[in-house]
């Protein structure tokens, strides 16, 4: 059966446990990049060494952010050009691709490390914590290009129908990753640099990956050195087609710069790295969730076209479910073990585990919802409701969060740093109710209406075969 077929047909929870199982492994693989080197340095150096990485990611984000506006707007691209028959140019798409990844993360090598000291102290380093941020970051630039090659280009892998191939250029990484970090750590004695040398390292294993897939004979698509030429036409429309989530990502960027000044301004040192502490930990618990998303918005977009309502309602409350058991079984975890899950980071700082316990139980309080308020997001965008999408998607992250960071903390202070996710969570998962439900109700109509009309048809059909009668208004008043 082909792959239109089965999204048409095949049972819709083993369409789901199909699609999002190797998605949930890559989404899990490319977290743990951060959260096992700041395992590492926790335990290998202190709290000192988890906050400069805290201060330190948003400008990973934004890095993030740049592959993803040329690897997402480009793959976009390339896919309408197989469609359409025209693999010359989805390969010169491929290849300006290629080099717009080399030149941006070069570019941003040259002004993130020219900049670098004064960068730090304004997204909240202290004195302190300034030289751990710095040893961190100053080598994760030089590595920029690895890890703006590897991620971007990774796209065209799994568009190319080889899910298994992009998840193994993820998960190779992340295993060099885990076995150098404590070499480099405590072995060499390297602290953060030994940390950032095995991040690069790991990024750039990944790179070649994914170089030499297209480079060998199993890919679709080729680099050619003719395709490497910068064509205006070919990049405003990647940058267009890569605009959305470009963006997301950058207002992620900005929020993490925003809650760790204000963590620097009502906790200080301890309260970032405890907050780096639990992020790590969110940043597990929904990763699978992304996966679901990846997954699930196939199954919807095609049975939404193919005005197969029941299956397309059918496809999101399984996600919604699978989600929130996931979501709710880390949660759980997290209220009976907080103690033990900030120790991973540390277990000798008494003072981070103290505070890094009080914020996973009150930033984690709503936890449950979340599954619902992504997935549903996602929804949107799986039946070409962009606007919509990107509507909910911001107003967790960036249009309620942000001004709840601005807000609370002059009232309450550290509190009202860490109340700001859970105030988050409800109210954007209310909004994304109101619209959810008056979306599924909407469906219903539609899907009752494409009954009767499939009724009307059937019936019509029938009468015209007999030659009994051909006249749609008496059809449709049988």
């Amino acid at each position: 059966m082909d792959r239109s077929k089965q999204l048409g047909e095949v049972k819709v929870s083993k369409l789901l446990m199909k699609f999002s199982i190797p998605a949930i492994v890559g989404m899990l693989v490319n977290a743990l990049y951060n959260v096992v080197d700041r395992i590492f340095i926790g335990n290998g150096i202190g709290y000192e060494g988890i906050a400069g990485i805290t201060i330190a990611f948003p400008v990973m984000l934004i890095m993030m952010a740049f592959s993803m506006l040329i690897g997402i707007g480009a793959n976009s691209l390339v896919s309408i050009r197989l469609g359409e028959n025209k693999k010359e140019e989805a390969e010169g798409i491929l290849g300006n691709a290629l080099s717009l990844l080399i030149l941006i993360s070069l570019s941003l090598t040259v002004i993130g490390s020219l900049t670098l000291n004064p960068l730090l102290k304004l997204l909240g380093a202290s004195e302190k914590i300034l030289p751990y941020a710095r040893d961190y970051l100053q080598i994760i630039l030089i590595g920029a290009v690895f890890q703006s090659v590897g991620m971007g280009m990774n796209n065209f892998i799994r568009s190319e129908g080889n899910p298994k191939i992009a998840m193994y250029s993820m998960l190779i990484g992340a295993v060099v990753n885990t076995i150098l970090d404590p070499i480099f750590i405590f072995g060499f004695r390297w602290g953060m640099r030994g940390a950032a040398i095995a991040t690069i390292i790991s990024q750039a294993t990944s790179a070649i990956w994914v170089i030499s897939y297209f480079l060998g004979g199993k890919s679709l698509l080729k680099i050619h050195t003719k395709n490497i030429k910068l064509r205006a036409s070919v990049v405003s429309k990647i940058v267009a087609l890569g605009a959305a989530p470009f963006a997301m990502q950058l207002a992620a960027s900005v929020q993490n710069f925003i809650m760790n000044t204000s963590l620097a301004t009502y906790g200080g040192d301890i309260a970032i790295s405890g907050m780096g502490v639990v992020n790590s930990i969110v940043t597990l618990m929904i990763m699978p969730i992304f996966g679901i998303n990846q997954g699930v918005q196939p199954i919807i977009g095609y049975n939404y076209g193919a005005k197969k309502y029941d299956r397309v309602k059918e496809a999101y409350k399984l996600a919604v479910i699978s989600a929130t058991v996931i979501i709710t079984t880390g949660w759980v975890a997290t209220r009976l073990f907080p103690e033990q899950f900030v120790s991973m980071f540390n277990s000798d700082d008494k003072e981070l585990i103290s505070f890094g316990t009080f914020a996973i139980k009150r930033f984690m309080m709503f936890f449950p919802i979340i599954g619902f308020q992504i997935v549903s997001s996602n929804y949107f965008q799986a039946v070409g409701k962009p606007k919509h999408s990107a509507l909910l998607s911001l107003s967790r992250q960036v249009l309620i969060l942000i001004p709840a960071l601005l807000i609370l903390p002059r009232f309450f202070g550290l509190e009202g740093v860490v109340s700001a996710g859970p105030l988050a969570d409800v109210l954007s998962s209310v909004v994304t109710g109101t619209f959810i439900f008056f979306e599924m109700k909407k469906l219903d109509d539609s899907h009752q209406s494409t009954l009767l009309n499939n009724v009307e048809d059937s019936v019509k059909s029938i009468f015209e075969e007999k030659n009994i009668i051909n006249d749609d208004k008496i059809i449709k008043e049988l």
